[in-house]
């Protein structure tokens, strides 16, 4: 009797362990942030941009990402996103069609109502209407009932403050003109720090975590 008490008692302790282990997985899915990273790149810089959005994105514990170019983005993936980022090369102070013609696409309210919004550009001149570009693309997801978030303090802002309309990057004026889609590094870390912050930004939302109050004393 004794060795099949013993028997009972191991397979129960068994099935609880992976019963346990079960539960925190599922445990920590359903507190994965997921996030989408969209974009549109015609001579690679917006890509560059979008994939370092995507490595500052995946920094942060337990976050889900997928990188995808706005043509191959789906209904489903919108849908399956805590948080869109989109990314948009700047043409005439404005995002190009094919951007335009997704956006017009996407579902209404309340499909993606409440979730986080973040948009990042590439644009050739420093004055090129890369700010336009982004308040644009920002005022579209406000359409859809998203929250904005904007980017995060960098060497560009010289660690104070926030960049407040996302991550940009300039690519055809001295000292940031580049070819072959490589972008100037100041602007990739950028792009890491606006996709970090709105993944942090996701996994305060569905965890219910407050924000943390502002340390800063006043001047």
């Amino acid at each position: 009797m004794t060795k099949i008490y013993r028997k009972i008692l191991n397979r129960t302790g068994i099935c609880f362990v992976l019963l346990t282990v079960s539960l925190c997985c599922l445990a920590q899915d359903a507190l994965a942030q997921k996030v989408v990273i969209t974009y549109f790149s015609q001579t690679g810089h917006t890509k560059a941009m979008a994939e370092a959005v995507a490595k500052g994105a995946r920094s942060v514990a337990g976050a889900e990402v997928r990188l995808l170019t706005i043509d191959k983005t789906t209904k489903d993936d919108l849908l399956w996103a805590d948080a869109i980022i989109i990314g948009s090369p700047v043409y005439s102070a404005n995002a190009p069609a094919p951007v335009l013609q997704a956006l017009s696409g996407w579902p209404l309210l309340p499909a993606l109502k409440d979730k986080i919004g973040a948009a990042f550009v590439t644009g050739g001149w420093i004055a090129g209407g890369q700010e336009l570009t982004q308040i644009h693309l920002l005022a579209t997801l406000l359409e859809f009932g998203m929250i904005i978030v904007g980017g995060e303090a960098t060497a560009l802002s010289g660690g104070e403050g926030t960049a407040p309309f996302g991550a940009f990057a300039i690519t055809g004026e001295p000292p940031f003109d580049s070819k072959n889609g490589v972008v100037d590094t100041k602007f990739l870390k950028n792009g890491e720090a606006l996709g970090k912050r709105v993944a942090e930004r996701a996994r305060w939302f569905i965890s219910g975590k407050p924000k943390q109050a502002n340390t800063r004393s006043a001047k």
